[in-house]
């Protein structure tokens, strides 16, 4: 039962690191290169969404165990309003399809796979 439960505890900081390259990649490469008008509308929204995002990551490490599940499916609602966001970028070809598809089949569905199986754990063991 303990190696389960650091297992899973290893997971949720293996997310971390995840996410903290994805917020890099947006801001590097994608963010700085929506046109002038779109940096302040949606690239401000969705960098305020990342942050918030990261937060509520870092703050699942600290909570108890009972909370967890609230602020997992939190975050997951979270990283699927950013997807949302990004294929609208894409659709509006403010990024490339190389660059989407990196985010979207990479980046994210790393993330979004971490934060699947800490769900279905904390689901199961609450």
């Amino acid at each position: 039962m303990t190696s389960v439960v650091n297992e899973k505890k290893d997971s949720s900081l293996i997310l971390i690191p995840k996410y903290e390259i994805y917020v890099e990649y947006m801001l590097e490469i994608i963010l700085l290169q929506l046109p002038r008008t779109e940096k302040y509308s949606i690239g401000n929204e969705y960098k305020t969404l990342m942050y918030e995002t990261l937060r509520d990551i870092m703050y699942v490490d600290k909570m108890e165990k009972s909370k967890k599940l609230l602020y997992l499916n939190k975050i997951d609602a979270q990283l699927n309003t950013q997807r949302i966001l990004l294929r609208i970028m894409k659709k509006m070809h403010w990024i490339n399809e190389k660059k989407f598809n990196y985010v979207m089949n990479t980046l994210i569905k790393e993330i979004g796979m971490i934060l699947g199986g800490l769900i279905k754990y904390y689901a199961k063991n609450n």
